[in-house]
């Protein structure tokens, strides 16, 4: 049962890769494999468990002496593990959609206007300078997320042609994720590491951030080369052209949409309460405030402009292929899978830059989350007298650092090995197998590229 959660996790992981030969898409796909992991371990679960590769059931057990029996076993998967990463996923759903919901009511309100009448540029180089630039300073304020959201949203006022778009927001992953690796707020995983103890905010910041530029502008290098012509923008359908609010009106809610998002690594850091919570409640906020503008207005822009209306448009297919593919992985990690590959690095590699780049590079295929979680439960936070092989585990150590960077920047090598290219791949219907051929490449040298930027940099500093 152990190996065939594996070998269902990666018929599902082919099935999503090749989502459009198929023609099914990779939500039903994702689901499927939630599901069945876990139905899977439910099965095993006494024989899983009782092999001892469990951490979380290790742990359980320390807690919970009396549990240590089969009925103990099915009711720790059952009510105690997917509650558990129920509650961890949840706060990912609720966040993607209450980000994606600003942005709709944004958008709505044509509030992205102002921002696309104000870039003239069509030759792609420089726009695609302009919004690598922009997004990768913009996913350190807010995070690789809810930026992605953001620019590509802008993306589509900005680009007709679909595989032009394609490339920039995969563009706009790369640097989102680069963004986001050296700040404390960027990213989940570096949210963890700052959370733990592990890093600090002014080194985690001042240490990564050359290695992520060079993660960005090494691609952009390469692209510059090759990339020519113009984009064209898209012209306007029935309606659209029509204006349903005033320029203050617009000018208004862009700022108030910004504000909201900006609010949330503020609310998070003077609360210590979960990033998704000050998300809705910008969205909160948001939707009081546009049920006020329009409490008068006739039922046609109503219709259009209230968030109830708003909440039609939400992409749902993106946030339940989150559900799916978050709770397969979850399955893995609670019954030890991750654990087994996590003590093999350590045992056999025993080389923090390496072990740092595999788990880069695993971040890829498997969230980057539970691999992070589990190089925390397995290496603690060593005292400031350590020496030799331990002095990599120290806070503001090179170790938690590397990690930091390898775990943010590494999920780009695929579309759905972040958080931010599951966004754009629903957002935009970004083909996987486009995404390998084109992006794949590029992102794997750019990470090498700053990879090697902050070992460099380690040999000076320390």
């Amino acid at each position: 049962m152990f190996a065939l959660m594996v070998v269902v996790f990666v018929l599902g992981y082919t099935a999503i890769a090749l989502e459009h030969p198929l023609k099914i898409d990779k939500a039903a796909s994702a689901l499927l494999i939630g599901v069945l992991t876990w139905t899977i371990y439910v099965f095993g679960g006494v024989d899983i468990l009782s092999s001892g590769v469990s951490r979380a059931w290790n742990e359980y057990v320390a807690h919970n002496p009396g549990m240590d029996n089969a009925h103990g076993m099915l009711d720790f998967i059952t009510h105690h593990e997917v509650l558990h990463h129920l509650s961890e996923i949840s706060t990912i759903l609720f966040f993607l959609l209450g980000a994606m919901t600003i942005v709709e009511i944004v958008d709505q309100h044509q509030g992205f206007k102002i921002i696309t009448d104000k870039i003239k540029t069509t030759n792609k180089v420089k726009l695609l300078w302009v919004l690598s630039v922009l997004t990768f300073f913009m996913s350190a304020a807010l995070d690789n997320l809810t930026t992605t959201i953001v620019i590509v949203a802008l993306i589509r006022k900005l680009i007709d042609d679909q595989k032009d778009r394609w490339f920039f927001a995969s563009m706009v992953v790369l640097a989102a994720n680069a963004g986001g690796a050296w700040s404390p707020i960027g990213d989940v995983t570096t949210i963890m590491l700052w959370i733990g103890g592990q890093v600090t905010t002014i080194n985690i910041i001042t240490r990564v951030i050359v290695p992520s530029l060079f993660t960005m502008i090494v691609p952009l290098i390469i692209v510059s080369t090759y990339l020519k012509g113009h984009i064209t923008r898209p012209a306007l359908t029935e309606g659209e052209d029509k204006e349903y609010t005033t320029h203050k009106e617009r000018v208004f809610i862009l700022c108030l949409g910004v504000a909201s998002l900006l609010f949330v690594p503020v609310f998070k850091t003077t609360t210590h309460l979960p990033p998704y919570l000050g998300m809705l409640f910008g969205l909160g906020v948001m939707w009081v405030v546009t049920e006020i503008m329009h409490r008068n207005k006739d039922h046609e822009f109503k219709s259009r402009l209230n968030v109830t209306g708003v909440l039609k448009k939400v992409d749902v297919p993106t946030v339940l292929f989150f559900l799916g593919i978050l709770s397969a992985v979850a399955s893995m990690q609670s019954a030890g899978h991750l654990d087994i590959l996590a003590s093999w690095l350590d045992k056999n590699v025993h080389d923090i830059y390496i072990i740092n780049l595999i788990i880069g590079v695993l971040s890829s295929i498997v969230d980057n989350v539970p691999l992070v979680a589990a190089a925390m439960g397995m290496y603690p936070i060593e005292g400031a007298e350590a020496v030799g092989y331990a002095a990599n585990f120290v806070q503001d150590g090179l170790f938690w650092e590397f990690l930091a960077y390898c775990a943010g920047t590494g999920g780009s090598m695929l579309i759905i090995g972040s958080a931010a290219g599951v966004a754009a791949m629903g957002m935009e219907k970004i083909d996987f197998i486009w995404y390998l051929k084109k992006i794949t490449l590029l992102a794997f040298i750019g990470y090498l590229a700053g990879a090697g930027v902050y070992y460099l940099q380690a040999i000076l500093l320390h």
